[in-house]
């Protein structure tokens, strides 16, 4: 066989392997473009529910009517988009997935995909709470922490203490000698924004749990290893907090007590896998003790010592 045909037959497989790529490819952007259909279609419904919190904070700072605006022409449609893009992307997550897990799981053994798949599985789902918890929590908090220094009811004030005229159905402000006032005329996408902010940060940050386990099962990381970092963690939580949330320590302080309580909940999940792996390895016969490998080491030294000593007249 010529060296010209080896090439050829190693190439064979690998064209194989970019055409199911390629097919896996298509198939997920289709399901993301449905996925960005769909939610366009419920795209209104879905900023309304993101921009309750808003809504609810003016409220109870005085507001009647809260009302968010836009500036440009095409400000509102491109806002939907992005909620269409966010959402479609979630929506399409469950086929996107499968159609990776497909390409990848034929290059995998049985007890590798036994390990990655509830991974995959606790992904999403742990991404889901750190986002509903950004959401009911966080961003009430946080927007009562903003909103808080803006005089959002003063206009409102002097709407209803104003004249109106009934043919002009006009509202005559009252003259005021008091300066400038200052209130809230909030921006739609910028109101988004920082919503949007808080759901992908908590998201991310409820991964913990799941990537610390991922590596604690490759054996990147020990719960000992864990353990020792503990305030160097801490202290990295801290600015983590401080960085994300708004500089209000109630927010500071909840979002530190969740991602902490994650980490230590890593530290107990990384130590469950080692015991499982010890367990295994033992039932093999192929674990050893550090006191089992140091009394081993120990006899072979001493009968080295013997064996010298013998040997010396």
């Amino acid at each position: 066989m010529s060296q010209t045909d080896d090439v050829e037959e190693s190439a064979a497989p690998l064209i194989e392997h970019l055409a199911e790529l390629r097919s896996r490819l298509i198939r997920s952007v289709v399901a993301f473009i449905i996925g960005i259909v769909l939610a366009f279609i419920v795209a209104e419904p879905i900023l309304q529910f993101l921009l309750h919190p808003i809504e609810e904070t003016l409220r109870e700072l005085g507001d009647p009517s809260p009302t968010l605006q836009y500036t440009s022409p095409q400000e509102y449609l491109f806002t939907l988009f992005r909620i269409s893009m966010v959402f479609g992307f979630a929506l399409a997550f469950p086929v996107i997935a499968h159609q990776m897990w497909r390409f990848v799981a034929p290059g995998l053994y049985r007890t590798e995909k036994s390990a990655f798949l509830p991974f995959i599985i606790a992904s999403p789902v742990m991404f889901l709470l750190g986002a509903s918890f950004a959401h009911f929590v966080v961003t009430p908090l946080a927007m009562a922490f903003f909103l808080g220094f803006a005089d959002v009811s003063s206009i409102f004030a002097n709407l209803i203490s104003g004249t109106v005229d009934s043919t002009s159905a006009e509202v005559a402000v009252p003259e005021t000698d008091d300066g400038l006032k200052i209130t809230f005329f909030g921006k739609v996408n910028e109101s988004l924004d920082i919503t949007l902010k808080f759901i992908i940060a908590f998201g991310l940050c409820f991964q913990l749990p799941v990537l610390l386990t991922l590596m604690g099962k490759a054996g990147l990381v020990s719960a000992k290893g864990l353990g020792g970092v503990r305030k160097y963690a801490m202290v990295g939580i801290l600015v983590l907090a401080a960085l994300v949330t708004p500089p209000d320590v109630i927010t500071q302080v909840i979002l530190f007590t969740v991602v902490y309580g994650l980490y230590e909940i890593s530290i107990f999940l990384v130590a469950r896998v080692e015991k499982q792996r010890e367990k295994k390895l033992r039932a093999e016969g192929l674990w050893f003790d550090d006191e089992e490998e140091e009394d081993g080491d120990a006899e072979v030294e001493a009968s080295n010592d013997e064996a010298e000593t013998g040997e010396k007249p």
